[in-house]
């Protein structure tokens, strides 16, 4: 507020000295030009009647002669005043408006507007700085979850579209650079509520930058940045950043996993799926051999993953000296027949289309389908706004890195457990993989599940933590049990109990609950919603353990037990 009060003076210095001074010689002209009373006497207006007539006078052109009749000596003044008075006020007028449309003074008023709302958060919030596509659906996904967001973009045209996005509830941003550290503050850093930064800009230096100052002026808060470099993911590293995303990597490392466990695979995609998305089909990718059309991040990441799952892979690139390509890389962008052709493309089993030119892509895809039907297909999406034309074209999966960034990151938010399940999955056989995925079938219905993760602790779960240092026994089964109908499971399945450094994978329904435990659950929002209310409420606690409903507020239980002794003396 001291610049928008600093801009203001400093704008309107003049007009106001200008207002001042045209009234001030107007009530000295008034006081010294003589009049005359009701009696013909000689009469002089005193500085009060003068300051009061000029002040009603120069806005209004007001209320008539006051409190006598005037000379014609006071008329000739008062008509001086008059268009006196309009000058400086329309000179005044139209600086205010001026000032009104800068774009300096603009953008300080909604850097404080901006700053006042953050301050007055009063729920756990993150920091998205960048607002791309990635940015867009994680604040969409972030949101629809009750989740609170922040917004840095320096593009004024993002920051106009977020304020016009139809989102459940209001998101504040500012366009400035995130980068420098008095946004980053202004945008909440040092608040209490604040939970994490999440820097997603698409310039690796400017990540860097941003994972800096975070970490150095609030260590206590997350930090997730998105990387497309080996050097900058260690060097963000190095600082402390919590989580680095590789896009590539993510989607190589689940490309693979339909080659080695399709199941699993599946459930990972009901998992990351978006709020109320229909639930994902089986898909098993053949074996054999596969045209990589494009080798250079995206590339090399697909066929490091790919190649030790037993799929041979022949790479199609227009440059390959600039990207390293083995010496047996056939040259050319793969959207010419004769190219793939020459890579094999009717005894292929399978294409991917990777290079960084969603055009390209595109032709790829048809051309090879042309040539070869059966041809399984894989295509990089590298812009949001293609989304349409891709889905029209013969594509069996889609690699969006927005989308694909979007769901990591919320994964990492809502379900910290979901990476270290995923990790001990990897190495589990499809014949496990298929009795996961019949267990999560079993609690969903036709939409995508939600994933979330709870930790016994007195803050967490004050009710059960209570119980269990008591020496009371609380299992999985009863944590999990509607406390509606003590007969019925709430539609969620126990996906991963951490203890200490241990990790109990898909946990019998009778474990015992531990103090500090942290659990993964996968299953419908109702039991989520039912499960932190349970953890919170010592009375249901105690009812699904006994199975009697005993009352809870102090009258109750005095009646309650009055009634017991009666019922005892007869």
């Amino acid at each position: 507020m001291q610049n928008v009060f600093y801009l203001m003076l400093r704008r309107m210095r003049l007009p106001l000295i200008m207002l001042i001074a045209v009234y001030a010689v107007a009530v000295v002209g008034l006081t010294l030009i003589p009049g005359q009373d009701d009696q013909g006497q000689p009469w002089r207006m005193d500085f009060f009647h003068a300051i009061y007539f000029v002040s009603f006078l120069g806005s209004t052109i007001g209320f008539g002669e006051i409190p006598y009749p005037f000379t014609n000596a006071q008329r000739m003044w008062t008509t001086f005043i008059i268009y006196s008075a309009v000058v400086a006020w329309l000179y005044a007028i139209g600086s205010i408006l001026t000032l009104i449309q800068d774009q300096g003074f603009r953008r300080v008023l909604a850097y404080t507007s901006f700053a006042r709302k953050v301050r007055r958060i009063n729920e756990p919030f993150y920091i998205i700085c960048g607002f791309g596509d990635a940015s867009s659906l994680l604040v969409r996904e972030l949101v629809e979850r009750g989740i609170h967001c922040v917004v840095i973009e320096k593009d004024q045209d993002k920051i106009l579209g977020l304020a016009v996005e139809d989102l459940p509830d209001y998101v504040p941003g500012l366009c400035e650079d995130a980068t420098v550290s008095e946004h980053l503050v202004a945008a909440g850093l040092d608040h209490p509520m604040c939970r994490g930064v999440i820097a997603l800009t698409g310039d690796d230096h400017a990540n860097l930058t941003i994972a800096i100052s975070s970490k150095l002026l609030a260590p206590e808060v997350q930090v997730i940045c998105q990387s497309d470099t080996k050097d900058f993911a260690e060097n963000m590293a190095s600082f402390g950043t919590d989580h680095v995303v590789d896009v590539f990597e993510i989607f190589a490392s689940r490309f693979a996993m339909m080659f080695h466990s399709p199941s699993m695979y599946l459930v990972y995609e009901w998992m990351t799926s978006d709020m109320h998305s229909p639930l994902a089909d089986f898909t098993r990718p053949p074996t054999g051999t596969w045209l990589l059309c494009g080798y250079g991040r995206f590339g090399k990441a697909v066929r490091k993953y790919i190649t030790p799952e037993g799929v041979e892979t022949r790479i199609i690139e227009a440059e390959p000296d600039l990207t390293d390509a083995p010496t047996d890389t056939i040259t050319g962008r793969g959207t010419e027949a004769h190219t793939l052709e020459t890579a094999g493309i009717h005894e292929a089993q399978g294409l991917i289309a990777g290079t960084d030119n969603d055009a390209n892509n595109l032709s790829i895809i048809v051309t090879a389908r042309q040539l070869n039907p059966k041809l399984f297909t894989a295509a990089r999406q590298n812009l949001q706004n293609k989304s349409d034309i891709y889905k029209a074209a013969p594509i069996d999966i889609i690699m969006q890195p927005g989308t694909i960034i979007a769901k990591h990151i919320l994964g990492i938010i809502q379900a910290p457990l979901l990476d270290d399940f995923l990790r001990l999955t990897h190495h589990q056989n499809e014949e496990w993989a298929n009795v996961l995925v019949s267990r999560v079938a079993g609690v969903v219905e036709d939409v995508a599940p939600d994933v979330w993760d709870i930790e016994i602790t007195p803050l967490a779960a004050p009710a059960v933590f209570d119980c269990l240092i008591r020496g009371e026994t609380i299992t999985l089964e009863q944590l999990c049990t509607d406390p509606q109908d003590l007969t019925q499971q709430l539609s969620c399945v126990p996906l991963l109990i951490k203890r200490d450094k241990e990790y109990l994978l898909l946990p019998e329904i009778h474990e015992p609950l531990h103090g500090c435990d942290s659990i993964l659950f996968c299953g419908l929002g109702k039991a989520h919603r039912k499960i932190m209310r349970l953890m919170h409420d010592h009375q249901t606690v105690r009812y699904i353990r006994t199975g009697v409903d005993m009352p809870g507020g102090i009258f109750w239980q005095w009646v309650t037990g009055n009634k017991s002794e009666l019922r005892s003396a007869d």
